[in-house]
């Protein structure tokens, strides 16, 4: 078979799309033996494809690691944007925003999980974009808390920037702690982490 003929067949027998193979198989190799010690032959033979196939799809293996966040990413943007355009109280839109993040960061773990740690691993333009799409994604859900503190909603008493502040570094913590078969269910810590952000914002 060509390489065209090979990277063309975009679909694996059971037809699972061979992008979305690279992606799992990287994810699991990056969350077992570290980013820095998986390489592309790695990645291809568990994904069973060949280097071509990956390379059609995927730059490079930072491309990889680059797209393993970016998907997480651009779903809770999706997301974010569904729940502040609500037609809504405020109140309403940023609890759902408050817990949809910590929900899709738990239903994602891994993905999170292995970006952080390898984040110093991407080159200077993939870094930057990244750092713009989650500033974008802060800057929304702050709007939100703005929102609520300039119509008397919220407690100004702390400034929105402190206030997402608090709550994202609760996020960005989840993997630390988090177990899957632990005591809590993604739902029930989300309704507990928006409930004290709730609280803290309370007139």
């Amino acid at each position: 078979m060509t390489t065209r003929a090979a990277t063309a067949r975009a679909t694996d027998n059971g037809g699972r799309p061979v992008p979305r193979r690279l992606l799992a198989a990287a994810t699991r190799l990056f969350a077992e033996r570290g980013y820095d010690r998986t390489s592309v032959q790695d990645i291809v033979e568990a994904a069973g494809v060949t280097k071509g196939a990956l390379y059609h799809y995927f730059g490079s293996k930072d491309d990889l690691l680059h797209e393993v966040y970016g998907r997480v990413l651009r779903l809770q943007q999706e997301r974010l944007d569904g729940f502040a355009g609500a037609d809504a109280p405020v109140e309403r839109r940023l609890r759902a925003a408050a817990a949809d993040v910590v929900v899709t960061t738990l239903e994602n773990l891994d993905d999170t999980k292995i970006f952080f740690r390898s984040m110093h691993h991407l080159g200077p333009e993939k870094c930057k974009q990244v750092r713009a799409e989650r500033r974008r994604y802060h800057e929304r859900f702050r709007a939100l808390v703005e929102e609520g503190q300039r119509t008397g909603v919220f407690s100004s008493a702390t400034p929105a920037d402190l206030v997402v502040d608090y709550h994202f570094g609760s996020v960005h913590h989840l993997g630390s702690w988090y177990r899957p078969d632990g005591a809590l269910a993604p739902q029930q810590v989300a309704d507990h982490l928006a409930d004290l952000l709730m609280r803290a914002l309370r007139p």
